[in-house]
């Protein structure tokens, strides 16, 4: 297992709950591919340096997790097919 960053931008048009059961969904592909989530660091709706799907606002949320290496590809097909993500991306942290 190795310790993976993975950061994430949620539509800012989604309701409170759907923006939770989000966040909600991404730990689950982490724990389903036999991996478990150390933290999530919220920080909430954030204005974006330029305009990504013709918003320009997000809401940002990084989690820590340990993963093995083989779990990062689907994780990140997961992303690239949810539709509330606008961005993600799952970097390795540094030891």
């Amino acid at each position: 297992m190795r310790e993976y960053e993975v950061g994430f931008i949620i539509h800012p048009d989604l309701e409170d709950e759907e923006t939770n059961a989000m966040i909600e969904k991404i730990k689950g592909w982490i724990v389903e591919t036999g991996g478990e989530v150390t933290d999530v660091d919220i920080w909430g709706r954030r204005r974006m340096a330029y305009p990504i799907q013709h918003q320009m606002e997000g809401f940002y949320v990084f989690m820590q997790a340990n993963m093995p290496p083989t779990a990062i590809a689907k994780l990140e097909r997961n992303l690239r097919i949810a539709e509330p993500v606008m961005r993600h991306i799952v970097a390795r942290a540094d030891e």
